[in-house]
C-alpha cells in the first residue's frame, strides 16, 4: 500500500489510479467533517470536493504530519468560511435553522441513538461543535485539532470535555443513558 504523500505525488503527475485511491481514503470523512460544520449533507459533498481540488493546487513544500490532516485543515477551513457566508447571506442562527426541519445529517444516520447523539453535538457552541466533529467525525488527534482550527491544544482538550459532558447529560435527559 503507498502511503498518502507518495500517492499524491503520483496524482499530481497524472496517475489517476493514485487519485482515486487518496479520494477514496478521504472524502467520506472529509463530508462528515464539512457536513456537520455546514449543517448540510449537499454543502458538505461540494466542500469535501473543493478541498480535494485546493489539494491538488497547493504547494506542499514538506510532509510533516499526515496528508488526512493537511486535507481535513483544508476542508475545516472551507467548512467554516461557508457557514459565515451563509449565516451573513440567511441572517439566520443555524441552532434555529437545524430545529425547523431535520438535520440532512440524520438521514446519514440509520440508529436512534447515533440520531440523539448527532442532534447533541448539533447544539453545542460553534467552538466545541467544530472541535468534536474533527476528533469524533473526523478522526483527528488533539495536536491536528490544534494545528487545523489555530486553537491551543489544552483549549483543544477543554472544548472536548465540555462537549462530550453537554452532550452526556443532555442525552441522559432524554434517556439514552443512565
Amino acid at each position: 500500500m503507498i502511503d498518502d504523500w507518495r500517492c499524491l505525488e503520483l496524482a499530481r503527475t497524472g496517475d489517476e489510479n493514485a487519485w482515486r485511491e487518496i479520494f477514496r481514503r478521504h472524502y467520506p470523512a472529509l463530508v462528515k467533517i464539512t457536513s456537520s460544520i455546514a449543517g448540510s449533507v449537499e454543502a458538505g459533498h461540494d466542500i469535501a470536493q473543493e478541498a480535494f481540488v485546493r489539494l491538488l493546487g497547493a504547494r506542499i513544500n514538506h510532509h510533516e504530519g499526515t496528508l488526512k490532516s493537511f486535507l481535513a485543515t483544508i476542508a475545516y477551513r472551507l467548512a467554516v468560511k461557508e457557514t459565515h457566508r451563509l449565516r451573513l447571506f440567511r441572517r439566520q442562527e443555524p441552532e434555529l435553522m437545524a430545529e425547523e426541519s431535520p438535520s440532512p445529517l440524520e438521514t446519514l444516520v440509520k440508529d436512534e441513538t447515533d440520531r440523539l447523539i448527532l442532534r447533541a453535538v448539533q447544539r453545542l457552541p460553534a467552538g466545541q461543535r467544530e472541535i468534536l466533529t474533527l476528533r469524533f467525525f473526523g478522526g483527528c488527534s488533539y495536536e491536528e485539532i490544534a494545528r487545523t482550527t489555530g486553537v491551543p491544544l489544552g483549549t483543544v482538550k477543554s472544548r472536548i470535555f465540555y462537549a462530550v459532558k453537554a452532550c452526556r447529560e443532555k442525552l441522559k435527559e432524554q434517556g439514552v443513558f443512565a
